[in-house]
């Protein structure tokens, strides 16, 4: 017989039955005549958001502080595996609440405490991260009690900090599947139930028990969508309809359904006194959806936004989570984004979404080196596409993505995370990342899944240290929380300067600027508004020795910025008219003409006998040094074959280092002449593994598409850069891979001729070079990652060290191919102008999958999971072949006689 609706008339209902759901303030709650006491330690009222730094971290891999409730006995818990409890819970969170706020963060966001599936034998996976519910409104007993996590609240708000919980609408658990084919008309067609399940074989919880569509009470309940998984993301009904990663799809356009979501959330403000929620999967709900979960005017489960007025919270947020991330100057899912956030008639929604876009943008900017204009850009559209962006959480790594780490260098998650506290948006600090962790789930206490056996609450660590001075710098400067942005200066070229003036009323104006580049570069003529002779004041630097730039006679700025530096000055209103610059010599004339071979013919004066530099694009370590004559004439011959992109503008300057002064820009554009060097086929259908013997993983999602089988390449060079086309069996996109491709990982390995560095492991991939051979630069490539290392520090267990600038990737699904562009410099010492030739070079490329690391392989393999060896001993490699560039660099080369076999398996 089924359950009946579990709305109880607890004391908070009729509580609020009592008083209404106007909204008060803490302290009035407390006064109320009649009613009995509020726990004012649990109800406070809202801050102002804008205000806020978060930390967001996963219950389960945090703080262990009850070790009782590790082992519930279902088998889920094990430190030592990556997909099963560790041990973190409720209490441990709120012991370690002085070492959160001594960070700088002001909220703490946690992943879901509720009851859910703890092991899913399907897919091979535990739910450790929360978000597979079975009861919604339970604590998990992994996680302690409705008192552990009260005492959290307490704990948070008696700091002044407020507490944000993580929530699902869209799916429960892993419960049921269909298997073969699907037919929308009879869901009990196919259908199966999950046997295979802890600790409950259905969810706990009216209505969501209802999930059997072979029982008529659940059929007519309509409580799911009872659907197949995804597979074709583009597709509206999918995304919104069908089961995400085998989780069961509730049907959010049920009044049943709706009511119990409302219920079960409201519950947490109630009881608990959270103060925000981050709605997990928003894209897979219809927005019409959330206006009901906000705002219904429902006596039995009124929206959240009422039950948060109720309580004292006039400024309760939620934000949302649209995994969606846009290539360079594209905002398709900017405004896919947008819509959660403000209907079409413009009426305000969710109060915030994540913006992952951002996220892209900075990560290819300041971990893979691509142009700061990129960044930029995406700044201004920020600014353009949201309607409040100062409410929209913004992140450099979260629990869903590579750790920053992972891929870029420590210098730049610096250079990431000073970006972030100084634009609008709630900054948002993965946990970790204050200890420079690797891996996008490992634990923080001793216990824990990689954690090494030691506790990494280390509140005297560099990362740490970094992190309070620019939370405080933050705070210190509401320009940088309530400010607009205005880029002022950028490279379309690749790294280099970044700089934009944060503005506000009746605040103090700061500029900010970065250089992204592993060498110094140039700022030049940058107009921000100042006085001729007026200075700035520094307020913060990365590194030591800030400069100190004073504008010139025409109000611009041109000084050197240091290496992966980070400035911030304010620009202080001047008591009285700035004093005028001495007089110096006049700014150089400057004229460029590309000549027919692509060399850049360039002409100039100055005054008098003096010694320039000729800057492009920012880049001081290749500028070219030129001495003028007596009559100040100079000339010069620059060669532009390293310039690679023949549809963006370069810019050239005449720097006069000791004057300080530099020419007006002369753009011109670069002409690179691609040669073929080397090209190869590869057989069909040789995808897997030694001795043939590995097979994919089982999961819908994978099909029969060999994502994995390389059928040829071809290696292209010019002027010391690299083009590497990889034609695969096919390419797919399912999970909506930023990079345009997904279901495989390539490791691409550049072997350079008579170097005695170098090593033969592949790092993690259990395998080495081909025979004789040593590599000294590695690419590592999946949908969602884009890493460059060097051979230094690299072996068996080790990546090496990360290199910027990374791979450009283009992607023709139509043609199944796979680009891969790298500039000269990502193959040359990062703080040298020597160009490293590629005559006699060999690319060695390998395929498997990565999440978080290699994909797993098992003897039997499951959903998720290769099978068909020992992932511990056995090569993580699917499919492999070698090209051999030839030892001189030719001007056009015979295909067929550079044709290399297929490596050895």
């Amino acid at each position: 017989m089924p359950q009946s609706p579990r709305f109880a008339p607890s004391w908070t209902r009729r509580w609020f039955g009592a008083v209404g759901l106007a909204a008060v303030s803490s302290m009035a709650l407390a006064a109320q005549p009649g009613t009995p006491a509020i726990d004012t330690g649990l109800h406070v009222a809202s801050p102002d958001w804008r205000d806020q730094i978060i930390y967001f971290l996963m219950i389960d891999r945090f703080a262990d502080g009850d070790s009782s409730n590790n082992d519930q006995g279902g088998k889920e818990f094990d430190p030592q595996d990556r997909r099963r409890y560790s041990g973190g819970d409720l209490a441990g969170v709120e012991q370690r609440l002085e070492y959160i706020q001594g960070l700088g963060a002001t909220a703490v966001w946690i992943t879901p405490p509720v009851a859910h599936q703890w092991w899913d034998g399907d897919v091979g996976y535990g739910g450790y991260h929360g978000y597979w519910a079975e009861n919604f409104k339970a604590v998990d007993a992994h996680f302690g009690s409705l008192a552990d996590y009260q005492q959290l609240s307490r704990g948070l708000h008696g700091r002044g900090m407020y507490l944000i919980q993580d929530i699902v609408l869209n799916h429960t658990g892993n419960f049921f599947t269909y298997d073969g084919a699907w037919d929308g008309k009879r869901p009990s067609h196919n259908y199966r139930r999950n046997q295979n399940t802890t600790p409950v074989r259905a969810p706990s919880q009216w209505p969501f028990s209802l999930n059997n569509p072979r029982r008529r009470a659940d059929l007519e309940a309509a409580v799911y969508h009872w659907t197949p998984n995804i597979v074709d993301f583009s597709k509206l009904e999918q995304e919104r309809d069908f089961q995400l990663a085998n989780l069961d799809d509730l049907n959010t356009e049920s009044p049943l359904v709706r009511q119990a979501l409302r219920d079960s959330y409201g519950h947490w403000i109630r009881e608990v006194g959270v103060d925000a929620f981050r709605l997990d999967t928003a894209y897979y709900v219809p927005p019409e959806m959330l206006r009901d979960f906000l705002d219904a005017d429902d006596a039995k489960a009124p929206g959240v936004m009422q039950v948060a007025k109720a309580s004292g919270r006039e400024a309760f947020h939620v934000f949302g989570e649209g995994f969606g991330i846009d290539r360079a100057d594209e905002e398709v899912q900017m405004r896919k984004i947008e819509r959660y956030a403000t209907e079409p008639d413009g009426r305000p929604l969710l109060p915030g979404m994540i913006n992952f876009p951002l996220y892209g943008s900075l990560n290819d900017v300041f971990a893979r080196g691509r142009p700061t204009a990129e960044l930029g850009d995406r700044i201004h559209r920020v600014m353009s596409v949201h309607r409040d962006p100062h409410r929209m959480p913004t992140f450099v790594d979260n629990h869903d993505v590579d750790r920053f780490l992972a891929g870029g260098s420590e210098a730049a998650l610096r250079q990431a995370l000073l970006l972030i506290m100084t634009l609008p948006g709630i900054p948002t600090i993965y946990y970790g990342t204050e200890q420079g962790f690797k891996q996008p789930r490992q634990a923080m206490f001793a216990g824990g899944f990689g954690a090494g056996g030691r506790d990494h609450f280390d509140a005297k660590s560099a990362l740490y240290g970094y992190l309070a001075k620019i939370t405080g710098l933050r705070r210190a400067h509401p320009v940088l929380s309530r400010g607009v942005p205005t880029i002022l200066g950028d490279s379309a070229a690749g790294p280099g300067a970044l700089a934009y003036r944060m503005d506000a009323a009746g605040q103090t104006s700061l500029l900010v600027v970065f250089n992204s580049g592993e060498t110094p570069v140039l700022l030049d003529n940058l107009d921000t508004g100042l006085l001729p002779g007026q200075a700035l004041r520094s307020v913060f630097t990365i590194n030591d020795g800030a400069p100190s730039p004073v504008a010139d006679a025409r109000g611009r700025l041109t000084f050197e910025l240091a290496a992966r530096s980070g400035y911030v000055w304010a620009i202080d209103r001047p008591a009285a008219a700035a004093q005028a610059p001495a007089a110096g010599p006049a700014p150089p004339q400057l004229r460029a003409q590309r000549l027919a071979d692509g060399r850049l013919q360039v002409n100039g004066e100055t005054t008098g006998e003096a010694t320039l530099k000729l800057v492009v694009d920012g880049q001081l370590a290749t500028a070219t040094a030129v001495s003028a004559d007596p009559k100040g004439n100079f000339s010069a011959l620059l060669d532009t074959r390293s310039l690679l992109d023949a549809s963006i503008e370069h810019r050239l300057v005449a720097w006069l280092p000791e004057a300080g002064s530099a020419s007006e820009a002369v753009g011109f554009r670069a002409s690179p002449e691609w040669v073929l060097q080397a090209e190869v086929s590869d057989p069909s259908g040789d995808d897997a593994g030694p001795s043939d013997r590995y097979r994919y993983p089982t999961d819908p999602s994978w099909g029969e598409n060999r994502q994995m089988d390389l059928l040829g390449a071809r290696a292209f060079t010019a002027g010391g850069s690299l083009r590497l086309e990889l034609d695969m069996h096919r390419v797919t996109q399912v999970w909506n891979p930023a990079n345009g491709f997904d279901h495989v990982a390539f490791s691409i390995f550049i072997s350079l001729p008579d170097r005695a560095d170098g090593v033969p492991a592949l790092p993690l991939q259990n395998a080495n070079m081909p025979a004789g051979l040593n590599w000294q630069f590695r690419l590592r490539a999946h949908g969602w990652s884009n890493a460059m290392f060097s051979a230094v520090g690299a072996s068996a267990s080790e990546d090496g060290e990360v290199r910027s600038p990374g791979a450009e990737i283009v992607v023709d699904k139509d043609r199944h191919r796979v680009s891969f562009l790298l500039p000269a410099t990502a193959l040359s010492p990062m703080t040298s102008e020597q160009t490293t030739s590629l005559a006699g070079a060999s690319i060695y490329v390998t395929t498997w999958d990565y999440d978080s690391g290699y994909r797993k392989l098992s003897k039997q393999g499951s959903g998720h999971t290769l099978a068909g060896g020992d992932g511990a001993r056995d090569p993580l490699v699917m499919d492999d072949l070698l090209l051999r560039l030839p030892a001189k660099a030719e001007s056009s080369v015979d295909a067929e006689a550079l044709t290399s076999p297929p490596a050895d398996k």
